[in-house]
């Protein structure tokens, strides 16, 4: 499937808040961020984390599997992104058998909706 007319996600969101991170985490390796894109792929890099992700969408939300290392370990998950009235999005984010997370970000100035 791929995205839906309408969809609201796709682009690069800057990730700017977790609940179990603080920023300087946050953007350990690089700019926190998370790319939707239009063809069931994606991708999130935050922390020692670099993941790509499998999409589903929704006109205001995706959801997702991910697969990618964190610190040199394979990790995967799965979570979703919702778009909120403020025109940012909440991510929930879970690591398989772990810890869950919920980020939010905005969009990325050079990015655009669908």
């Amino acid at each position: 499937m791929t995205a839906p007319a309408g969809c609201q996600l796709i682009g690069r969101w800057r990730i700017v808040e977790a609940d179990l991170w603080d920023r300087v985490s946050l953007d350990l390796a690089g700019p926190a961020v998370i790319t939707i894109g239009a063809d069931n792929h994606g991708e999130i890099a935050f922390g020692a984390l670099e993941a790509s992700l499998d999409l589903g969408y929704g006109p205001s939300m995706v959801f997702f599997t991910w697969a990618g290392s964190d610190e040199g370990d394979e990790v995967t998950g799965d979570g979703s992104a919702e778009l909120l009235d403020d025109g940012s999005i909440e991510i929930t984010f879970t690591y398989h058998n772990s810890d869950e997370a919920i980020l939010k970000a905005k969009r990325d100035t050079s990015s655009t909706t669908c």
